[in-house]
């Protein structure tokens, strides 16, 4: 079979990311709008902290299993593939099926833990809906593994869609709520049955989405639910190299989630509004980060031996400009237009201004930070390429430290912001430790280009940011904003200068990422 090209790959899994962040972002608004930032959504927030960070971090594309198992089948046959899956799988099922026991058991505990400011009521709520999502713990896993091994196979179709049947489950599961309940849906008395509702959706979901990619994955013949228990299986080993330290280093970025949810928690709403305003951050981070790092992970792998170190280097760089390129005009959007966009998005029904201006603040701190969130993990997987994941946890474990001080530092100064500006913080750390290692171990990286590059990139974010925040503020002043026909017109105008003026200042700098991302736009437009 012909090898899909970098393009081509990233073209699939952009269209199909692309795909399920729509229908994300439908599930996003179906629950503000049920629930806004009330005592169900709060509560959710504090409750899915566990399951969906074991989600994204198991079950997503560019975690851990995903990365592990991507980099170990690619060096082998196809044949080889099953027996090694399934081993794997056996060791993932029972390990994770102890923590979702855990889960279950102490669920009291954890919510105590990560949510001690919350009020009884919302702590019965959280503690119930953590009960229920629990077996996502298990699921996150086994998804995990599905993605990992469909790429092997080069199945990346499937992949980058499955998690839309996740959303469709909850969305049915609202829709049915909203249809029995009508506008009471987000009533005091209603809260018991929303909040069964909001989690058993999402427990369906994994199920479903896990579902579907095992279907994908026996007819592929990458190995099905058989349990083998014969852990000397060649390859196997090379997996468990690659996988441990690295789940143990992303896992302890939940010590930083539960950070700075114990913070959050005695903000009102932050919880729910932290959600909200990273979902937006995410969709197109999800969709870049997954065209970027997903094309590039085996390219990385491929390029380990040191008499290929020349060509990783220059992928490396790739990697780095093209998460600039894509993710400084986002950011430069995000933080000039955040109040039009969060009520583009979010403002209805039970989602009221009051929300919108706390999720705006939270937007703009988030959108501070997506380069050096995305830039962390293109490095991460340089390191997983090398077959090192030890740096990457002794930095994560490091991260902890920081985040917990620059948690106690900015909350006292800006509030439900400081808390994801403490993340932003320890990203940049992370970014500027790992170019310093790989440097010193790659026997030299180009640096100072690189450094002028992205500088000049960051300055031309701040002149689009600027731009965007004068075009809107003229629009308010001339036309108004109090519908939703000029909110709109109003981000749309706003947003293209801003785009308009960070291309231009980036054509100056004649960069080849560039050339490489309107050469791929102009293919996909002229389909």
């Amino acid at each position: 079979m012909k090898k899909r090209s970098l393009a081509g790959i990233a073209g699939i899994v952009a269209f199909g990311t692309l795909i399920s962040k729509v229908v994300g972002l439908f599930r996003e608004l179906a629950i503000a709008a049920a629930f806004g930032t009330g005592a169900v959504s709060d509560a959710y927030s504090y409750a899915y902290n566990i399951p969906g960070f074991l989600l994204i971090l198991l079950g997503g594309i560019n975690g851990p299993f995903h990365s592990a198992l991507v980099s170990a089948l690619k060096k082998r046959d196809k044949e080889e593939a099953a027996p090694i899956v399934e081993a794997v799988t056996t060791i993932v099922t029972i390990a994770l099926l102890i923590v979702t026991l855990i889960l279950i058991f102490f669920a009291d505990t954890f919510i105590s833990i990560f949510a001690h400011g919350l009020n009884a009521d919302t702590k019965a709520l959280a503690i119930q809906q953590l009960q229920i999502m629990a077996p996502t713990a298990l699921l996150a896993g086994l998804i995990g593994i599905g993605f990992g091994t469909l790429n092997a196979a080069d199945m990346y179709w499937l992949p980058s869609i499955s998690p839309l049947f996740s959303s469709l489950a909850l969305i049915g599961g609202l829709f049915v709520l909203a249809w029995q309940l009508g506008t009471q849906i987000s009533l005091p008395e209603h809260a018991y049955l929303g909040s069964i509702v909001l989690a058993g959706g999402t427990m369906a979901g994994a199920i479903l989405q896990w579902l579907v990619q095992l279907a994908a994955q026996v007819k592929a013949g990458m190995g099905g639910l058989r349990f083998r228990f014969n852990w000397s299986i060649p390859g196997v080993k090379d997996v468990l190299k690659v996988m441990i330290p690295a789940t143990l280093s992303s896992g302890t970025l939940q010590i930083n989630v539960a950070t700075d949810l114990f913070f959050a928690s005695t903000i009102q709403g932050a919880g729910a509004a932290m959600r909200y305003a990273n979902f937006v951050v995410q969709t197109p981070l999800g969709i870049i980060s997954n065209v970027i790092l997903v094309p590039l992970l085996p390219v990385f792998s491929q390029l380990a031996a040191p008499e290929n170190w020349g060509e990783l280097k220059l992928r490396i760089r790739q990697g780095l400009l093209l998460t600039a390129l894509t993710m400084l005009p986002l950011s430069a959007i995000f933080i000039s237009l955040s109040v039009p966009i969060v009520r583009i998005i979010y403002e209805r029904y039970a989602f009221k201004s009051t929300s919108t201006q706390l999720v705006a603040s939270l937007l703009v701190a988030y959108g501070a930070g997506m380069f050096f969130y995305l830039a962390r993990d293109v490095l991460v997987r340089v390191f997983y390429a090398l077959g090192d994941g030890e740096l990457p946890f002794k930095v994560s474990i490091g991260n902890i430290i920081l985040n917990v001080t620059f948690d106690i530092i900015l909350v006292k100064l800006l509030g439900a912001p400081g808390i994801i500006l403490s993340t932003v913080s320890v990203n940049v750390i992370s970014t500027i430790v790992f170019l310093a290692v790989l440097n010193r171990r790659l026997n030299g990286l180009p640096l100072r280009e690189w450094g002028i590059y992205l500088s000049s990139l960051v300055f031309a974010s701040v002149l689009a940011g600027l731009g965007s925040w004068g075009t809107g503020l003229l629009f308010t002043k001339w036309l108004g904003t109090s519908n939703f026909i000029l909110v709109l017109l109003q981000l749309g105008v706003s947003s293209a200068v801003a785009m308009a003026i960070f291309i231009l200042i980036a054509m100056q700098l004649k960069l080849p990422e560039l050339s490489m991302l309107a050469s791929r736009l102009r293919q996909k437009l002229g389909r």
